[in-house]
């Protein structure tokens, strides 16, 4: 089936069925990255992903890796950083930092391209993407953003620039998710790093199904409201 064409006019996207096998996922290329587009792709599973060069590509794999927040391991190592850390953790107080930090990360390549940073920053202004913040005294130091559907969180990208900060960023996270009800991270395509913290792949058919009733379950008031995790 030839990869389908998105037109400026309208923000549809075509099934997510008809996705490529080959790259995994490849959905349709072009279109905008508006707020409207961008919303209407995570309600279907779908998300952008491209380099700098390329034009706008969207995507939904077949199988999707997803975290359950209650069972995110940790290394013993890591559990005993958790408990001596002087790292503070934030939640959306630093949104513009944070994905900056991720795009200058060497291991995310250069997919977060000025364009997408600013379409996030437009999603999270209107209260549907968030970040996380992990502070050395003032310095920020780790984090991570994502897009909110109800009780399931899109993660898109994290960062680190000191030992385990990433880790701690998701550990913080998911407690507080957990404590609001959220019941599921969606980590798109799995590697070696989200599996070690638990993330499992199931079928595309699967992850919509989590989808499609999780984002229909509101979280406690107060969820995403600025304000400190540890």
């Amino acid at each position: 089936m030839p990869l389908v064409q998105l037109s400026l006019d309208h923000n549809n996207f075509p099934p997510v069925n008809n996705a490529l096998d080959e790259p995994n996922g490849l959905l349709a290329v072009g279109g905008d990255l508006s707020s409207a587009r961008l919303i209407n792709a995570y309600q279907q599973g779908i998300f952008p992903w491209f380099s700098e060069d390329d034009p706008i590509l969207w995507w939904s794999p077949n199988p999707r890796a997803v975290l359950i927040p209650q069972e995110l391991h940790l290394s013993r190592s890591m559990v005993k950083f958790v408990k001596k850390t002087p790292l503070r953790v934030t939640l959306n107080q630093a949104f513009g930092e944070v994905i900056a930090a991720c795009a200058d990360a060497r291991n995310e390549g250069t997919w977060i391209a000025p364009e997408i940073q600013h379409a996030y920053t437009q999603l999270h202004q209107q209260g549907l993407a968030h970040s996380v913040e992990v502070w050395h005294e003032d310095k920020l130091v780790g984090g991570l953003y994502g897009v909110e559907q109800g009780a399931l969180f899109c993660g898109e990208s994290m960062f680190s620039r000191q030992t385990n900060a990433s880790k701690l960023a998701l550990y913080a996270f998911c407690r507080h998710f957990i404590d609001c009800g959220g019941k599921l991270i969606d980590c798109q395509i799995l590697n070696d790093h989200t599996q070690s913290l638990g993330a499992i792949e199931i079928p595309r058919s699967a992850y919509l199904q989590f989808l499609y009733k999780l984002q229909q379950k509101p979280l406690s008031q107060g969820c995403w409201a600025a304000q400190q995790l540890r």
